[in-house]
């Protein structure tokens, strides 16, 4: 009796613990694709990063042959004080000193890279008061750059999905589940066509040095909110007509977000998706469910024999015996 009573716990255990094995799973995958991603990057990206090194220890070998009366430790402080400046988004080139960071159009697309948390990294505030300002303006601007998109997002999707898959379930009487899949598929298509290939192509036109798998690894760096920073358009020597193309740029990531948010939200409402993630989801516990399994363990216990019972677990048990043990009406009216 105690052997089935324990098996029986442990399986109510582990059933009643599902997602929380789920959720671990979880975990260990995410660990493992973590792991799976730094082995991928170390191995692909690091003998390019020697190379280059090598490369640039050779330029500034040559550099100071050449110059002899330049010492080396002069040349570090000048080159540690350009590259401090580049990482503010300040070169020391002739072919950049054109270009200027803070005009209007350049600090509009820096608060729009910052309300939406892509964040570039080439400009950076210089002064104590703008670092001051900009933290300020994030903390504030962050919270309701997401309110705006939710609420921007949930009026596209009336008109985008949920009419157009009632409609076609409505009257064509084909099923939900299915009509929403072929539904989100068809958008995702257009969503990328319009956000990612023609963008790429436009600018492999536009920006001379880039081709077009760098413009298609810029748009998608852009509108999934990464923002490395290695691709910035607009920042080429005499770019023309760079601040309506910084405005046009502006323009395009705001719209690439929502268009964005509005394909994974309507990802998110499939029926699929939805199961998915009620594996990992912690189940809320009714108050049946728990009275249920006390009145199950109260009978499991009353149904053991009175010196298993009056056991050393005695202290342990005496919870479940304050609860009253469920009869029928009639066993009740036999006893009388």
């Amino acid at each position: 009796m105690l052997q089935s009573l324990t098996g029986n716990s442990c399986v109510r255990l582990i059933q009643s613990n599902k997602s929380a094995w789920y959720f671990l799973f979880l975990v260990l995958g995410y660990i493992l694709y973590l792991i799976f991603g730094a082995v991928v990057f170390s191995s692909v990206e690091l003998p390019y990063e020697d190379l280059l090194r090598q490369q640039l220890r050779g330029i500034k070998r040559q550099f100071l042959q050449e110059h002899k009366c330049l010492s080396e430790e002069r040349l570090e402080r000048f080159l540690s004080k350009a590259l401090e400046a580049s990482n503010y988004g300040v070169s020391i080139l002739n072919n950049a000193s054109a270009s200027w960071n803070w005009d209007f159009t350049s600090s509009l697309f820096f608060a729009s890279t910052v309300l939406s948390t892509t964040g570039y990294g080439h400009t950076a505030p210089l002064s104590d008061g703008g670092k001051a300002f900009c933290i300020i303006y994030s903390v504030i601007g962050i919270p309701f750059t997401l309110l705006f998109l939710t609420a921007v997002v949930q009026r596209i999707m009336v008109y985008s999905t949920w009419r157009p898959i009632m409609h076609i379930h409505t009257h064509w009487g084909l099923s939900k589940p299915l009509v929403a899949v072929v539904h989100a598929t068809l958008l995702a298509v257009v969503a990328v066509s319009c956000f990612f290939l023609i963008p790429a192509a436009i600018f492999s036109a536009l920006e001379k040095n880039w081709n077009f798998l760098e413009s298609f690894y810029f748009c998608f760096i852009s509108l999934s909110t990464i923002g490395l920073g290695d691709y910035v358009p607009g920042e080429a020597f005499n770019q023309r007509f760079r601040e309506l193309y910084k405005l046009g740029i502006t323009v395009y990531l705001l719209l690439g977000l929502i268009a964005m948010l509005v394909v994974l939200e309507t990802f998110c409402e499939l029926q699929q998706l939805k199961q998915l993630r009620k594996m990992f989801y912690l189940k809320k516990e009714k108050p049946q469910d728990r009275l249920t399994i006390m009145e199950h363990d109260h009978l499991a216990f009353s149904s053991m024999p009175d010196g298993t019972v009056n056991s050393p677990q005695e202290d342990k048990t005496e919870p479940f015996v304050d609860f009253p043990v469920l009869t029928s009406p009639g066993a009740e009216g036999s006893c009388k």
